[in-house]
């Protein structure tokens, strides 16, 4: 079958994620800075790759979501970052794929009778990934596991709100950008798929994070490199 190029834009979040990414990429085909986002341009497997550094948090990265489908024309979004385990199975530097998201301070029960994270068009609290990226995902490392993320702006390392969070949605990681992103592509009809390294686990916090944190980008990076080669249209 003849490769059909796509247009990718690939989000990521901090700097240890973007640092990976680029050891991994070589010298880009074009960088730019639009609407105060530096945008690196790369040519991977015949698609046009086009990173971006969003920064850390919901807000950020439905933006960069957006700018990536309105003025670079995405036709597919990818993500790849780290995140934090919520459970004893979620061990350091586990690679996994994101199935669904809940973003949890997302709150209008006291106005409408729904749950806590449930958006308008949204048949619960979850924010579906789309079904053929994983699925294709899994085809190219048969080892990754999904998972449910609970996405919100905050960052947390507390042990007991870590177990509270997979009590109250049977999530297994945590994270800042997925909500975001997941919102922006679904409404845009851009498939997404994001792709996560754990950095701390269930009992670890912020000392641990920043131990952990390049050297899981390092494995969700390599991980997102061998989907991409296999991506056709």
């Amino acid at each position: 079958m003849e490769l059909i190029p796509m247009k990718i834009g690939l989000i990521v979040a901090i700097a240890d994620e973007i640092e990976a990414m680029l050891a991994e990429m070589g010298e880009p085909v074009k960088s730019e800075t639009v609407a105060g986002i530096s945008i690196r341009e790369y040519k991977v497997s015949g698609h046009e790759l086009f990173v971006a550094n969003s920064g850390a948090g919901e807000i950020y990265a439905a933006g960069v979501a957006q700018l990536l489908i309105s003025h670079f024309g995405a036709e597919m979004l990818l993500n790849f970052g780290i995140c934090g385990g919520l459970t004893d199975e979620m061990s350091l530097c586990n690679t996994v794929i994101v199935d669904k998201v809940v973003h949890y301070d997302y709150d209008v029960t006291e106005l409408d009778p729904v749950e806590i994270g449930q958006y308008p068009g949204y048949a619960d609290c979850f924010i579906p990934a789309d079904r053929k990226l994983i699925e294709l995902a899994k085809e190219v490392s048969p080892e990754l596991q999904e998972v449910i993320c609970a996405s919100a702006d905050k960052f947390v390392g507390n042990p007991d709100r870590k177990a509270e969070l997979h009590r109250l949605y049977n999530a297994e990681i945590c994270e800042m950008e997925a909500a975001g992103i997941l919102l922006t592509a679904n409404r845009c009809g851009v498939p997404a798929l994001l792709i996560k390294a754990v950095s701390d686990s269930a009992t670890g916090g912020a000392e641990e994070f920043t131990e952990m944190a390049n050297k899981a980008a390092r494995v969700a990076v390599t991980t997102l490199l061998k989907i991409i080669d296999k991506i056709d249209k």
